[in-house]
């Protein structure tokens, strides 16, 4: 099989799908783009470690990781190997000592394994094919780039010693989010919190 190794590009709520997100994938030696459609829950967790916010408690692909790995187990890859009927199916490998195997998966639950163990992603050949597209101007999308990074610099310029009151209140709200066990409420104030951070650097 014919594969492609992708990146995560972006998680983003998609209005059209009823509460769903929309997880877009690059291939790292392209330009294609892949978009998949996700739960909530799957984007949240995917959130959650791509954000490095740990929660007090581990989720399902945390406890997923922990008896993988205390089974002595690793990883090796997660493939998105099949489109049927607008469907998208992967298969996660797992290699152990003396053996190696593919277990079926939901590519939303694979890649939320695979952001946890550091494993690459891959998307067969075929599937690239059929569901891929091609963003119509690289160069828009740096020039728009830029066009942001002057603006932050120039916001950076603007903001007071009030953000550091901001900044205080909303790490407060982070921790109660996380107490209370609120993780998607969290990964917001996390962005909020990043944000700030980075314009007062």
């Amino acid at each position: 099989m014919q594969k492609v190794q992708v990146e995560i590009l972006g998680l983003s709520a998609s209005p059209s799908a009823g509460g769903a997100y929309a997880l877009l994938l690059k291939e790292i030696y392209g330009v294609r783009r892949l978009p998949i459609i996700i739960g909530s829950f799957e984007a949240q967790s995917i959130a959650l470690e791509m954000e490095s916010i740990k929660p007090p408690r581990p989720l399902t692909h945390d406890l997923l990781k922990n008896v993988i790995d205390n089974l002595g187990g690793t990883v090796v890859e997660v493939v998105i190997d099949e489109l049927k009927d607008n469907t998208f199916y992967a298969k996660i490998k797992l290699e152990y000592s003396t053996m190696t195997n593919e277990i079926d998966s939901r590519p939303s639950d694979a890649i939320a394994l695979g952001v946890r163990t550091g494993s690459p992603i891959f998307v067969s050949e075929a599937v690239m094919k059929a569901a891929a597209f091609v963003p119509s101007s690289e160069d828009q999308e740096e020039s728009r780039q830029a066009v942001d990074d002057e603006y932050d610099e120039q916001e950076t310029q603007q903001k007071s010693k009030t953000q550091e009151t901001k900044l205080a209140s909303l790490q407060n709200q982070l921790r109660e989010s996380l107490e209370k066990e609120d993780y998607e409420r969290a990964a917001k104030l996390r962005d909020e919190i990043n944000r700030i951070s980075g314009l007062q650097n």
